[in-house]
């Protein structure tokens, strides 16, 4: 009895598991249907189906002998085998590491795998993570015209599968719910691209949204407008005229207030109006392409894509009747010079004037605004 009592005291006592405890045995068998653990001698776990799958450890070079890590799940009474996953302790493993990259703020990439309006769906080995649209850079925020949750969605869709760099932004503890950030993961470079940059400053970037009233444009981590105006010299009515999405470009910073920036395209290029004043005065002829009929008179194309308009007063009496088939767009015509101010940016021309016996008007032409951006 003494021998036999010494023998028991030596035995290890009888361990019981708890659904969610981490386990560390040795394979005893291993194939694509299951794994046999070897729980310390005392009881046998066993690892089937989905639960076999793995991100950190390859299931099908699990071998005899190889010690393994994986999560109590359950147990089964009547063939008293432990049911084991190695697939709920990569997901420990990942949520544990997913908080160190919190607190480290650690830049991680991750794919989405789906999309929804209100941002982009991450898969990590059955963990649900979200890069929330209001997360995403400037380079793949959705600049869509009046917010349309439909374009929105149509624009994310075109996201998923694409590497982003992020950090963690949120994470709870059972792993829930996991937000990510692409902007937090570019915020440093942005703090020190705005520490640097200045009015005045020419810099490259890439063309990132086009709404109605201008083009944003992507730098350094820093997104600018370009205002409408502030495309070209020239009238500007449809931004999508002049540039797409992904376009590089170069601007001029005109503007900082806090975290807005205002660029320009135009102010980069030779003033139109200044290289049409040192090329022509009041009275000289020109020749230029018709560019449209208004009920204003007739717009020519000038140098630089500047339009000159011929008033209806200024057109002869004989040439009214029938103007329409008198004069097409495209077609070459000559005209005087007979008002020209390049700071407000105007310039009258007269068919009239041609003729050596002209006097001009004792009232100035009036030319509207509406009659330029017509």
């Amino acid at each position: 009895m003494s021998d036999f009592s010494q023998d028991l005291a030596a035995v290890a006592p009888i361990k019981s598991f708890e659904i969610g405890e981490l386990v560390v045995g040795t394979a005893v068998v291993a194939n694509q249907k299951m794994i046999l653990v070897d729980l310390d001698g005392q009881f046998t776990g066993i690892i089937t189906g989905a639960h076999m799958q793995s991100s950190t450890e390859d299931s099908s070079a699990i071998l005899p002998g190889t010690r393994i890590e994986s999560i109590v799940i359950g147990d089964d009474a009547h063939s008293g085998l432990i049911h084991l996953s190695l697939r709920r302790a990569s997901q420990a493993k990942l949520i544990e590491k997913l908080h160190s990259n919190f607190d480290t703020k650690e830049i991680i990439t991750v794919v989405p795998n789906e999309a929804n309006k209100g941002g982009l769906l991450i898969d990590l080995d059955g963990i649900k993570g979200f890069i929330p649209v209001s997360q995403l850079t400037p380079a793949h925020y959705p600049r869509v015209e009046g917010a349309n949750p439909e374009k929105i969605l149509e624009h994310l869709g075109k996201l998923v599968g694409k590497p982003f760099s992020v950090r963690v932004i949120n994470v709870d503890q059972g792993g829930k719910k996991i937000i990510f950030s692409e902007k937090a993961a570019i915020e440093e470079q942005r703090s020190e691209a705005m520490k640097n940059i200045k009015v005045g400053d020419v810099v490259e970037g890439h063309v990132s949204g086009i709404l109605t009233y201008g083009l944003f444009v992507t730098f350094h981590g820093i997104e600018g407008l370009v205002h409408v105006s502030e495309i070209d010299w020239g009238h500007v009515n449809n931004p999508h005229k002049h540039a797409r999405i992904g376009d590089k470009v170069t601007v001029q910073v005109i503007g900082i207030e806090g975290e807005k920036i205002s660029l320009s395209i135009k102010r980069l290029k030779p003033n139109p109006w200044q290289v049409l004043a040192d090329k022509y005065q009041v009275s000289d002829i020109v020749e230029a392409p018709v560019l449209r009929l208004s009920q204003f008179g007739i717009f020519l194309e000038l140098d630089g894509a500047i339009s000159g308009l011929i008033h209806l007063s200024e057109i002869p009496a004989e040439m009214m009747k029938g103007l329409e088939e008198k004069v097409r767009p495209g077609e070459m015509m000559k005209a005087r010079i007979i008002t020209f101010d390049p700071v407000a940016k105007r310039i009258g021309l007269s068919l009239k004037a041609l003729d050596p016996n002209y006097v001009p008007s004792a009232e100035p032409i009036e030319i509207p605004a509406e009659a330029l951006e017509a």
